[in-house]
């Protein structure tokens, strides 16, 4: 991106228009996530089993407690009022408002959505969002996805929804839904229909806007808003009454069969339905499912009011055709011509003006990414990256956790169950932030090293937002007091590798690249909380004061023959290669952290050599040998790091090729002679270091003149063993089959 403010695309501005606080373009975005059932928030079952206790099957028809999802929307940063559509190809046996997938008990693989939709283009205010859901004309096949999930073992391929014949003769809709704002609190919403397919074929269409149900808890932050409305005004326009967001107005554009029927509802639970229960709400949830699929008499609000709404659209489209259905959101009572600078009065919602923003956003768009992410790509590969960024745009989800209140259940609601353990240790954590998340259906929560690791393209995006998430994850209602950073909502108390010092510096270096100079605010800021967290890991995880860490998870999946966050069944402890790896690395990550510092405040000087010899003892834990040599994690026969099983009077290698064998090439660094020369303190006592402790050294590559003088390269692994490593790494018959 441009550094040159006078020059910088309009989509900059607007990114530093946010950060100023002169605008307020990222009020609204791509927030709305993909699936909240069977996510741990929403459990409050005496099991702790999220899919069970929140099947898809109750998604339409039961109120979210903690965060709303919808198809192909949009919300505001707290998620009090969202968009997003609804649809129904007049056979489905329901009304398509959310994806489907097989929850963890039913994919013969895990959790598995089972839909067909693209992110294609976002910019990072939103200013402009696009993606695409494919929608088959034919029934939906979900009772024959979960039998043939649950029939297949862990060694049978996936069954995807293409294998099921739902696209053959490509017998589907296309809806492609597009998003842009004329202004911060301006919303323009078009959707395009395309039928794929050879024949005429109907399909109903419902854009829908509604409130997150903040009323029927009786507890929490927020239950102090009271109830929200939503109201029809006319026929074609709807308006949104929030305590705390404002007003707003809807309006809904004809479409090619006329005006549409507008739907009312309450975004509540139909306890009935799911319950038998007879004084439930006499308008539910899924009240629109039941109007549309069933035909249900009285389903919907005559009275054409509630906190859930829609404009049910009916059309007929020819093979090949398309339609067009156009939605605007904006404050109530805007007035102007709709231009880019404003909001429009109420007959001007559709003018030519609402497809001039759509114009310009997207030409603002193609600028943004030609002069700063692609500006060195071109083709195919600007259009792969491109998309990619979008994913990235359209990842970032409202997501909220009160542990405390969710522990302890609301005054509303049954008591929580005796003995709800999960999560016990947190009671601090408040989670209420837009978050990137690593996958918006299949992991709808954030985790602290994919997050991490997010922000490295992020910062080429948006620095700022990059920034802004790794610092989050350090506040004190994120952190625990003891220093831990938490890992994911299925266990906070679990252990994610220590990346966000890695991840931090890189953001520092890109924006300094970009930009010509770094945040060192923020940097500072970051090292003071991971010097925390770098003593959190060494008191709580190197059981034996060894420099030999036992992290447990560690974020890698199937890596191993034990579960590595559970007691294992005979009794000892497995001493990791892996997290004692990530633990070098995280020394010289701080170290090159504390250098950097040390440029405008000399007292990191010293911090900096408390990291050097931290990884020089590291280093030599995990290559020290008793008379034996079974204690070193560095197998001599094999040529690999392993981990090894301690029992106590034995010490066992856990001899299996994975990446634990791997992790030990990320502890690497190089100290350039400039470093050197412009610290001499840090020299002189790396030097007497290395000359007094030979011990240490040895287990160290740091290559370099005598005298400590020119460049240095820190790694974990020497050249012989490197060239072992690689020799696996690089096996055909092994990691390279």
């Amino acid at each position: 991106m441009s550094s040159d403010r006078d020059a910088a695309t309009a989509e900059e501005r607007r990114l530093h228009a946010d950060a100023s606080r002169v605008g307020n373009w990222k009020r609204w975005g791509p927030y709305l996530a993909e699936r909240q059932w069977g996510t741990v928030r929403e459990d409050y079952s005496a099991a702790a089993d999220p899919w069970s206790s929140f099947p898809h099957d109750q998604a339409r028809s039961r109120a979210y407690r903690w965060g709303e999802d919808g198809l192909l929307g949009i919300c505001d940063r707290q998620c009090r009022v969202a968009i997003g559509l609804a649809l129904w190809n007049g056979r489905d046996p329901i009304l398509k408002e959310r994806l489907f997938g097989l929850d963890g008990n039913e994919g013969n693989h895990g959790e598995d959505v089972k839909e067909l939709y693209y992110y294609l283009d976002a910019t990072p205010t939103a200013s402009y969002l696009k993606a695409l859901y494919k929608y088959p004309q034919a029934a939906f096949p979900y009772a024959e996805l979960i039998a043939e999930g649950r029939r297949r073992g862990r060694a049978d391929a996936e069954h995807e929804l293409v294998d099921t014949g739902l696209f053959d003769d490509s017998r589907y809709f296309d809806v492609l839904a597009e998003y842009a704002k004329a202004a911060p609190d301006d919303i323009l919403l078009r959707v395009t229909v395309t039928n794929r397919g050879p024949e005429t074929a109907p399909l109903h269409v419902l854009p829908t806007v509604w409130c997150r149900n903040t009323w029927s808890w009786g507890g929490g932050y927020e239950s102090g808003w009271g109830r929200p409305r939503l109201e029809a005004t006319g026929d074609g326009a709807i308006e949104v009454d929030h305590a705390t967001l404002g007003r707003y107005r809807v309006d809904i554009e004809p479409g090619p069969s006329g005006a549409p029927e507008l739907l009312f509802t309450e975004n509540e639970t139909n306890s009935g339905r799911l319950y038998g229960a007879t004084d439930g709400p006499a308008y539910a949830k899924d009240a629109f499912h039941a109007h549309v699929v069933e035909g249900a008499a009285g389903a919907v609000n005559p009275q054409r009011r509630g906190t859930k709404a829609a404009a049910h659209h009916v059309l007929e489209l020819a093979p090949g055709a398309a339609a067009v259905l156009r939605l605007r959101l904006r404050p109530d009572g805007a007035a102007g011509d709709g231009t880019a600078g404003g909001g429009a009065a109420a007959g001007d919602a559709f003018g030519s003006a609402f497809e001039q923003v759509f114009v310009e956003r997207i030409a603002e768009a193609d600028a943004f990414y030609a002069a700063g992410p692609l500006s060195a790509l071109e083709g195919e590969a600007a259009a792969v990256a491109r998309q990619a960024y979008a994913g990235l745009v359209w990842s970032k989800q409202f997501y909220y956790y009160a542990v405390r209140d969710w522990q302890q259940g609301d005054p509303g609601q049954p008591a929580a169950p005796p003995g709800r353990s999960r999560n016990a240790d947190w009671p601090h954590l408040f989670n209420r932030d837009v978050i990137s998340m690593p996958d918006t259906w299949e992991y709808p929560w954030y985790a602290a090293w994919d997050l991490a690791f997010h922000m490295l393209p992020f910062a080429r995006l948006d620095a700022d937002f990059a920034k802004e998430q790794l610092v989050l994850l350090l506040r004190e209602w994120y952190m625990h007091p003891n220093g831990q950073i938490p890992a994911y909502e299925w266990n906070f108390s679990d252990v994610n590798p220590p990346v966000q010092a890695w991840a931090a510096l890189r953001i520092y270096h890109l924006e300094r690249q970009r930009e010509g100079r770094g945040d060192r605010q923020f940097l500072e800021s970051v090292f003071h909380k991971l010097m925390l967290n770098f003593t959190w890991w060494v008191n709580r995880k190197d059981a034996k004061g060894r420099n030999v860490f036992e992290g447990g998870f560690m974020g890698l999946d199937n890596i191993g023959v034990f579960d590595r966050s559970a007691e294992l069944p005979m009794g000892g402890r497995i001493e990791q290669a892996d997290a004692t790896s990530w633990m070098g690395m995280y020394c010289l990550n701080l170290l090159s952290i504390a250098l950097e510092l040390s440029q405008e405040n000399r007292a990191y000087e010293d911090v900096a050599n408390k990291f050097f010899e931290h990884f020089l003892y590291i280093a030599t834990a995990m290559h020290a040998s008793g008379e034996d040599g079974s204690s070193s994690l560095w197998d001599e026969e094999d040529g690999f790091y392993y981990d090894v099983l301690n029992l106590g009077e034995r010490r066992i290698p856990m001899r299996v090729r994975s990446m634990v064998g791997l992790t030990p090439l990320f502890g690497v660094e190089v100290i350039e002679p400039s470093v050197l020369e412009r610290f001499p303190g840090f020299r002189r006592r790396a030097k007497w270091f290395l000359e007094n402790r030979p011990d240490l050294a040895r287990n160290v590559a740091h290559f370099g003149k005598a005298g400590f003088g020119d460049r240095q390269l820190l790694s974990l692994v020497n050249e012989e063993r490197l060239r072992r490593i690689l020799a696996r790494l690089l096996d055909e018959e092994e990691f390279l089959s």
